[in-house]
């Protein structure tokens, strides 16, 4: 990429393959050769996917479960390699991909704010600087000084979404952020990102919420067994996804209602 170029993600002929191990032991898989059984079987988790993402641009990454949303975020943010095919990024990555990614369990909730700001390229004196503001935002009080291997999923999610919010990044990577944490917490999550989309970091934010992807997004990327099905309009993705008018696809109600209140509650 140039300087002058505006590009921020480039996805080309991107693929990724994982294998699946029907036997674990030794006498499984004796008894599965004599019985001429297959020991494993492979399948394309992303499969052949290009697109390209420009500065500034706010994403909304959607399919069906298992359909290798979160396969392809971890790729964008460098946690898995592709196989076949180039992932291209610009500037400094930061976001939640998964709850607790990065965390030591035996380590306290405060050194874990540092390990997991150095994971994300922040220096000690950065992470020195905005420490009181990641845990004021992250609120889970005098827990902080406790292993977070005792953390609920929750507390995992509080931490980690506090550390990444406040790394000055050029892409923001969010995986199902509204998935844990209570309202309040999911408010708050949401009122951050859009301050984020709002001073031109491209944004990639996975949800099925469909009124959040249409509040904080101005394009849609579906992915359906892997594949790039749907790249344009969110209103004409959230169609194609039947998110609308399905019940049998549609997620929980409450949970749909709760988004749209919260980001209702911040504009």
């Amino acid at each position: 990429m140039t300087k002058r170029d505006d590009r921020s993600i480039v996805v080309r002929h991107v693929s990724k393959n994982f294998t699946l191990r029907y036997h674990r032991t030794l006498k499984q898989m004796s008894v599965a050769m004599l019985r001429q059984q297959d020991l494993s079987d492979s399948f394309l988790a992303v499969d052949d996917v290009s697109f390209t993402v420009h500065q500034g641009e706010s994403i909304g990454l959607m399919g069906l479960n298992g359909s290798g949303k979160s396969t392809l975020l971890k790729m964008i943010n460098g946690i898995m390699r592709p196989d076949r095919g180039k992932v291209l990024t610009r500037g400094r990555t930061a976001g939640l991909i998964a709850t607790g990614a990065g965390f030591h369990p035996q380590l306290t909730g405060r050194d874990n704010v540092y390990l997991n700001a150095a994971i994300l390229g922040m220096t000690e004196a950065e992470t020195a600087r905005k420490f009181d503001a990641i845990v004021e935002f992250a609120d889970i009080g005098r827990f902080l000084d406790s292993p977070v291997g005792h953390y609920s999923s929750g507390m995992f999610a509080r931490l980690g979404f506090a550390v990444a919010i406040h790394v000055d990044a050029d892409i923001f990577l969010a995986d199902e952020v509204l998935a844990v944490g209570d309202r309040p917490f999911k408010r708050k999550c949401l009122a951050k990102m859009q301050e984020i989309r709002d001073s031109g970091t491209t944004l990639f934010y996975t949800s099925h919420a469909t009124g959040s992807v249409r509040r904080m997004c101005d394009r849609v990327l579906v992915l359906e067994k892997g594949r790039l099905a749907f790249d344009g309009d969110v209103d004409e993705g959230i169609k194609f996804l039947h998110y609308d008018d399905d019940d049998e696809n549609a997620l929980d109600v409450e949970e749909e209602m709760e988004a749209d209140e919260e980001m209702g509650a911040d504009i």
